[in-house]
């Protein structure tokens, strides 16, 4: 049982949390919430940009507002429910088993109803999200849709995971596609280089000495170039008599 000292401690200690999140919950509202959208928060024209991470950090510090508030909103119902119950005289006693509950819990916790066995709060929730319901775990170190037996987490992942969307579009890329989905399916480079021509040239350390060496890419590439009717893939390049930042100046 409460003594009358007690009572009016726990009362005042509600008090002063109730203004404190009536205070919090008033700012939110005046502030970036509520009041305005997200457009407006940030001060952009649109929130459409070329990359969607460049909205990251406002759309997640917007998030973050929106649950500190939803989380304040919920305290102070309870600190409301508390101190109706001191007015009703049921303050004190659990909602559930009719017993007192102890001043130690009151005192840390001033806006409970309950005793430490029938909390509400000691039970995990058993709901889960339900995307579980269609995600998987990692299957090893390798992907589950790659078309080619030698796939691996290496020079092919980003081609693995642009199938399912990127920024770019069909005009970022060079040669013809069905649909969006074509984009990075065809082609596989099992050399690992950049650029074509990398797999049949090579020089010594100080970038002179090139030499071509004849392969199967290589014929690939001066067919596509007599083709095209250029010196390379780009255009024609005009010839100089040194070799720019390679060659020596006197």
């Amino acid at each position: 049982m409460l003594t009358n000292e007690q009572l009016e401690q726990l009362k005042k200690q509600l008090k002063n949390e109730q203004k404190s999140l009536e205070a919090n919950l008033d700012k939110n509202k005046a502030g970036s919430l509520e009041s305005v959208n997200a457009r407006e928060t940030v001060g952009e024209l649109s929130i459409y940009d070329n990359h969607p991470a460049d909205m990251g950090t406002e759309l997640y510090e917007r998030e973050k507002d929106f649950a500190l508030e939803e989380h304040h909103d919920s305290e102070l119902n309870k600190v409301n429910a508390a101190l109706l119950a001191i007015d009703n005289g049921s303050y004190g006693k659990c909602k559930v088993c009719g017993n007192d509950i102890l001043f130690d819990r009151l005192e840390v916790l001033p806006s409970t109803l309950y005793c430490k066995e029938h909390s509400p709060e000691q039970h995990i929730p058993g709901d889960r999200p339900v995307e579980e319901d269609v995600l998987e775990p990692a299957h090893g170190n390798t992907f589950q849709h790659h078309q080619f037996r030698e796939v691996i987490d290496n020079e092919d992942s980003f081609q693995e995971v642009a199938r399912y969307g990127t920024s770019e579009t069909p005009s970022d890329l060079r040669g013809d596609y069905e649909d969006y989905n074509s984009l990075y399916n065809e082609g596989h480079d099992d050399e690992g280089f950049t650029e074509d021509y990398e797999t049949f040239i090579g020089s010594n350390l100080e970038g002179t000495n090139r030499k071509v060496y004849p392969s199967k890419k290589h014929e690939e590439y001066e067919a596509m170039l007599d083709k095209a009717g250029t010196e390379t893939s780009f255009g024609d390049v005009p010839y100089h008599r040194t070799d720019g930042y390679v060659d020596d100046h006197d």
